[in-house]
């Protein structure tokens, strides 16, 4: 085990605070005047709308949107929960009620007063099905909401174990109701405002994103009174934009390029343990139908070798969705790297490196470091014990465009994030069919999941998801690779909080 593995292998939950500050000395290379900051992003905007569509769920949006929205509830660094846009919340003792407390005194960026009746109306579009929220399913179990003053109550029509953690996490954003309806859907997305610490001020769509300070902002204006976020979806271009000062900060190169560019004067860098999940989709189609043929692709992969070759050891080999610190993880469920085991299989289903199985995987090629070539390495191995699989490169939103309409490929590799740590938020919605974030729809995993979503003994929950991911390794429905360590170079003059999350955000950075 290298030492770059063994931080993540003791648990992610508290890693950055041990990792926030590690800063060099050298020549400043800012990229704008003192008060600007200017960051490339692996992925652009494609919606202004945090709680619709496809990018509402794609993790790596989520710093961009959080610069400029507030969540219902805070997270830190650490992934604790604290108050956000509510100061309180709870249910009751049966599980019937929901109150809310509203923060007071915060105001929208065009100046208007934020209210509860914000919060009612977001909750409210959320769980209506007509609006498009990926996590209509989740929202939908509360309502019937009630406002005396700055507290909210409302029904719960369906318990949800982790509500109050999904108010931390994906589509969880307040909207403001006066102004949507005024200017309606388009005229929001031309012209967005949250109460967040920053205000859209231009947009250029696959190309940047200028944000200014909002000096009323509830929790206090950040330092940086100009942030503009480029959209640069090439990895090599970002070490590029990074190395030339063109920007002060990224994330997500090549881990050689990581160890090459925070040795340079004026560069520092902090590797951080994220919540994100390298793994494969397998979709129930096709060659994928055959146990065999599954669980062979599994048992062929060298997983450690792949982090130690092509990762340089960032990362943690993986068997199952759920990752050293989540609530569920099971450090008992290994599917070993067993090429001989992976022959046998296939022949029992009468396939061989003479006569392979063939399939196509997806894969992004950039967006996460040494995906591609992760993959690359991947066919190889397959091939070696007669597995013939061709690469098809996309980008992340067809990800999401295929994986909606249930058209992805036999197997598609993807990053899953999971900043909430809750198994119903990995495990969960990522393999149970009637979820639109699902690819594998067997009946068997409907049975056995539905119903934890709504189990109230919490360490029964707990274990019905630790048997579940068992059952999953079992039978080879999904094949997980790794937890992520994701690499952040920035300047000598800037300071960066690394978000165990995986979010990047301007508002936690500070001029060094």
């Amino acid at each position: 085990m290298t030492a770059k593995t063994q931080l993540t292998r003791r648990g992610f939950i508290g890693a950055s605070a041990a990792l926030t500050a590690l800063i060099a000395t050298g020549a400043p290379v800012l990229a704008q005047s003192a008060d600007s900051l200017t960051i490339a992003y692996n992925i652009p905007v494609q919606s202004w709308d945090p709680t619709t569509g496809p990018a509402a769920v794609n993790p790596a949006l989520q710093s961009i949107y959080l610069a400029v929205f507030d969540r219902f509830i805070d997270q830190a660094p650490d992934l604790s929960f604290g108050p956000g846009l509510l100061t309180e919340w709870g249910f009751n003792d049966d599980k019937t009620k929901i109150t809310m407390t509203v923060r007071e005194g915060v105001k929208w960026h065009n100046g208007d007063d934020f209210t509860p009746e914000d919060v009612v109306w977001s909750l409210t579009r959320a769980a209506n099905p007509a609006t498009g929220n990926p996590m209509q399913f989740v929202w939908s179990k509360i309502g019937n909401f009630s406002v005396e003053g700055n507290v909210i109550t409302g029904d719960v029509f369906s318990f949800e174990p982790a509500l109050f953690k999904w108010m931390a996490f994906l589509t969880a954003f307040v909207l403001p109701k006066k102004y949507y309806e005024e200017v309606g859907s388009d005229g929001f997305e031309k012209a967005p405002i949250g109460t967040g610490p920053y205000m859209v001020d231009a947009y250029e769509q696959g190309a940047y994103v200028r944000l200014k300070a909002f000096a009323d902002y509830w929790g206090g204006a950040p330092e940086f009174d100009t942030v503009t976020i480029k959209f640069v979806t090439d990895a090599a271009s970002r070490v590029a934009e990074i190395e030339s000062g063109n920007v002060d900060v990224t994330s997500n190169m090549p881990y050689e390029e990581y160890d090459r560019l925070i040795a340079k004067d004026g560069l520092s860098g902090v590797a951080v343990p994220i919540t994100d999940i390298g793994m494969i989709f397998l979709n129930d189609i096709d060659v994928m139908l055959d146990k065999n043929v599954r669980l062979a692709a599994h048992h062929a992969i060298d997983k450690q070798l792949i982090i130690d070759r092509l990762l340089r050891g960032y990362g943690v080999a993986l068997s199952t969705l759920e990752v050293p610190g989540y609530a569920a993880y099971d450090d008992s469920i290994v599917v070993e790297y067993d090429p001989e085991k992976s022959k046998e299989l296939l022949a029992a289903s009468g396939y061989s490196t003479d006569n392979p199985v063939t399939f196509t995987i997806q894969t992004t090629r950039g967006f996460k470091p040494k995906d591609y070539e992760m993959i690359q390495a991947i066919v190889g191995m397959w091939r070696k014990v007669g597995i013939n699989a061709e690469i098809e490169v996309y980008e992340i939103a067809k990800h999401y465009e295929l994986r909606a309409s249930d058209t992805l490929a036999p197997a598609a590799f993807y990053n899953w994030g999971n900043s909430i740590g809750d198994p119903s938020t990995s495990t969960g919605f990522s393999m149970f069919g009637p979820s639109p974030h699902a690819v594998w729809d067997s009946p068997d995993l409907v049975e056995k999941i539905g119903p934890l979503f709504v189990e109230p003994d919490e360490d029964k929950r707990i274990q019905g998801y630790k048997d579940v991911s068992r059952y999953i390794a079992e039978e080879g429905y999904v094949i997980p690779i790794l937890q992520y360590v994701m690499p952040i170079v920035y300047a000598s003059t800037v300071n960066v909080v690394p978000y165990t999350s995986g979010d990047l955000l301007p508002q936690a950075m500070t001029k060094a």
